[in-house]
């Protein structure tokens, strides 16, 4: 058998390491796949961001995923603004978690679907709900709210 040029370097990996390598691109491809919906926009007191469990304070530009739980505590807003540029605003003592967002117009892709559990909210309509109305909505402990117009306002008291 014919030995490579010196200058030439040859790797074997062991199943280990090509195991570890799976992994790495595996992982790589879901960070791809989870790639930011949206940002915090303005902060007034203490928020927070919750996405796969990771907590962080919110402060601008703080990303916002598919799956993120958003939270104020008493006293406190937050803004936020998703890719289409719909525009959140909760008020204090307010949580809201987006469990669905697609914003791929070319390919007729829209969808952004919230649940809220507590507080107010201010929404103003983006992309989706001006080219696809039925395409959002907001469910709450007792109900959902379809978007027909360009903004509402909603408040959902603690049981």
């Amino acid at each position: 058998m014919a030995h490579p040029p010196s200058h030439v370097r040859t790797t074997r990996l062991s199943a280990v390491s090509a195991g570890l390598l799976c992994l790495a691109l595996a992982s790589a491809a879901t960070a791809m796949e989870k790639a930011p919906v949206g940002h915090v926009k303005t902060v007034k007191g203490v928020a927070t961001v919750t996405t796969d469990g990771q907590v962080v304070n919110a402060q601008p530009g703080t990303p916002l995923h598919q799956g993120s739980a958003l939270s104020t505590q008493a006293g406190s807003s937050l803004g936020v603004v998703f890719g289409d540029n719909t525009i959140m605003s909760f008020g204090p003592n307010t949580s809201l978690t987006v469990e669905e967002y697609m914003y791929e117009p070319s390919a007729g892709k829209l969808k952004l679907g919230a649940r809220m559990g507590k507080g107010t909210l201010n929404y103003v309509s983006g992309g989706i709900a001006k080219l696809q109305p039925e395409a959002v909505s907001v469910k709450t402990p007792t109900g959902m709210i379809g978007v027909r117009g360009t903004q509402f306002l909603l408040k959902v008291d603690e049981e």
